[in-house]
């Protein structure tokens, strides 16, 4: 088998991979749903879904760091990583160890082309196939809640300390966009630092989103921002639904008209 990447890197297979590492927590959860628990060897700490993965599984670090006698001793046959969540060294010392596939994922159809890859090169394509017709379903029925709905100005916030937001050319802005949620930070790539003082040339902001993740922001942040942007609502989102990939999304869209919903109702209660 030949195929690609989403880097465009080649990957020659002769064989189906039956040990996998698997180095970004949301594809960790989509390899489960493909029914590939028992192929999986190696995992991350972040590898928080299923929630008695770790209790089965090598973890072999982090996201940003791994073991790599961990990841040789398990002697895997295939490695996956992303593009943003690991570093490109993590990515060479990989690729020095066995096939490693690199994701690369800023919207809805790059995870439906991770999805059909998936389904060729572990031999999944019923159980793919599903998930992917699931996932549009969702998406398309999602679309037609959202139809005559206005745009809302909105930033939202992924750290603290430095204060960090997301920017584009990134799956949350895709994911907010389809939320129609207007981006205020858009004009900036990828994850920028921020001033709050920025926030009182926005008089016209309507909602703050504060991620679960990767900084698990609590009501105690709010009040801190709220020196900053007395106008916004600020509000505590779900960081895995805006950004976890894979099967992730069929749950995602019922969290995201809940939470049209909330909003719409905290709007009429004011």
């Amino acid at each position: 088998m030949k195929l690609k990447d989403q880097l465009n890197n080649k990957i020659e297979l002769d064989y189906i991979p039956k040990k996998i590492i698997c180095l970004v927590p949301s594809i960790t959860e989509l390899l489960v749903d493909l029914e590939l628990k028992n192929n999986i060897v190696g995992i991350t700490k972040f590898c928080v879904h299923p929630s008695d993965l770790k209790q089965n599984k090598k973890v072999v670090g982090g996201t940003k760091n791994i073991n790599l006698n961990k990841i040789n001793a398990l002697e895997p046959d295939f490695i996956i990583c992303n593009k943003e969540e690991n570093t490109k060294d993590i990515v060479a010392q990989c690729k020095g160890i066995t096939n490693t596939y690199v994701s690369n994922i800023n919207s809805i159809k790059d995870t439906l082309e991770l999805i059909e890859d998936f389904g060729e090169i572990f031999s999944c394509r019923t159980k793919a196939k599903s998930i992917s017709n699931e996932i549009n379903r969702k998406h398309l029925d999602f679309l037609h809640f959202m139809k005559n709905k206005k745009s809302k100005k909105t930033a939202y916030f992924i750290w603290k300390n430095p204060w960090m937001v997301a920017g584009n050319n990134t799956f949350i802005n895709h994911l907010l966009e389809v939320n129609k949620f207007e981006n205020i930070f858009k004009s900036k790539s990828r994850y920028p630092e921020i001033d709050l003082k920025v926030f009182k040339h926005f008089d016209d902001l309507e909602y703050i989103f504060l991620s679960s993740e990767p900084y698990p922001f609590k009501e105690k942040d709010i009040a801190e921002l709220k020196v900053f942007s007395k106008a916004a609502k600020i509000i505590l989102v779900d960081g895995e639904c805006f950004s976890w990939y894979g099967s992730r999304l069929i749950k995602a869209f019922d969290y995201f008209k809940n939470l049209q919903l909330d909003l719409v109702q905290s709007d009429f209660s004011i």
